[in-house]
């Protein structure tokens, strides 16, 4: 933990410490610790320091530069159309001392954006939220639909399902710990397996040609976009999984969490089911967002990422509670297999709702 001085200190890299009023805590970020920086005479933050985990996002250099010509690129589109107050549209990222958008201190990265004033967030999922959700990130995809400059992977393989399964290969082969003798393990490495040729379609038609590759935020969730005091959406935040993937990746990575009527560790499978109102909502939501560039195929596979999702969250909750936890935090001992039954329920209730709206 830092105090009051230490955070100065480090701020002060960025912005001038005499405006400095208090810093403190903002938020409860699961990846990256955050606080606002106050400054004298104002009721609302000035300024979000934000320390960077580069045990995560090991590449820090690459990890701003990607966020910067995202930025760039956003703001310079919204300029061109005369989009009015875009400063509270798009995040802006304050240079530091060395002229870079991160500094270094002993051996922590830290970055400091301005605060964008009168935003709120939301928790609560609903069919109007859902919506909001598809539209704005189907509005983020295609503002970047035209990037020239190289965007790099800031996690290699993050939502590759081929990649994955390779990993639980490795598990089983290994058994580190000697769970593989369990009848239940037996009969969830058969279910995967007997898909996983389906379920690899996406990276076929990648090496084939026929699927392209978009920069994508990959961290689909309502509570990564602002609102006004009115709810209307102002612009997507935590852009640090910002990167060339499948439109599948925030699409299906929306749904595994936001359709899903139980809990992503739920014990009880009777309160795992596939909100369809969520669903429709989010995918009308998308279909407008990205109604000038999604091709026929991506339109068409939509379904297949809602499957897909679920479908890798529990390869890999399975794959690391046979390899003996070594990879989530888990609450007890059976806390991955506990998973892994929740994410399969998930995904066969995705699939009895794909067949309901074909019928």
């Amino acid at each position: 933990m830092h105090d009051n001085n230490s955070l100065i200190t480090i701020a002060s890299h960025f912005v001038n410490p005499s405006e400095i009023a208090v810093i403190q805590p903002l938020g409860n970020g699961l990846i990256n610790d955050t606080y606002k920086i106050m400054v004298a005479g104002q009721e609302q933050p000035r300024y979000v320091l934000q320390h960077i985990n580069d045990k995560v996002f090991t590449d820090v250099e690459m990890l701003q530069r990607n966020i910067e010509i995202v930025t760039g690129h956003i703001r310079k589109k919204y300029e061109d159309s005369g989009m009015p107050d875009i400063d509270r549209r798009v995040l802006h990222f304050v240079k530091a001392d060395t002229g870079k958008t991160y500094v270094k201190v002993g051996e922590e990265y830290w970055r400091v954006m301005d605060f964008i004033a009168d935003s709120v967030t939301q928790e609560a999922v609903t069919p109007q939220s859902a919506y909001d959700a598809g539209r704005s990130f189907g509005d983020f995809e295609s503002l970047l639909a035209d990037v020239k400059e190289p965007i790099g992977e800031i996690i290699p393989n993050f939502h590759n399902i081929e990649f994955r399964l390779r990993q639980l290969d490795e598990a089983i082969a290994a058994d580190p710990v000697g769970r593989m003798n369990d009848h239940e393990v037996q009969d969830y490495v058969k279910k995967i397996k007997d898909l996983a040729f389906e379920m690899s379609l996406g990276e076929r038609l990648y090496r084939e040609g026929k699927l392209p590759k978009r920069i994508c935020h990959c961290d689909t969730k309502v509570n990564n976009m602002l609102f006004d005091r009115q709810g209307n959406v102002l612009c997507i935040i935590d852009l640090d999984t910002v990167m060339p993937s499948f439109v599948f990746s925030d699409f299906g990575d929306f749904l595994r969490s936001a359709a899903n009527t139980g809990a992503e560790d739920d014990p009880d499978l009777g309160n795992i089911h596939f909100n369809l109102d969520i669903y429709n909502a989010f995918l009308d939501g998308y279909l407008e967002g990205t109604k000038t560039f999604l091709t026929p195929l991506e339109r068409e596979l939509l379904p297949y990422a809602a499957k897909l999702f679920p479908y890798m969250q529990a390869v890999r909750f399975f794959a690391d509670y046979i390899n003996g936890d070594t990879y989530y935090k888990i609450r007890y001992p059976e806390h991955n297999m506990v998973r892994t039954r929740a994410q399969w329920r998930l995904f066969e209730e995705v699939e009895n709702g794909e067949r309901k709206t074909e019928n």
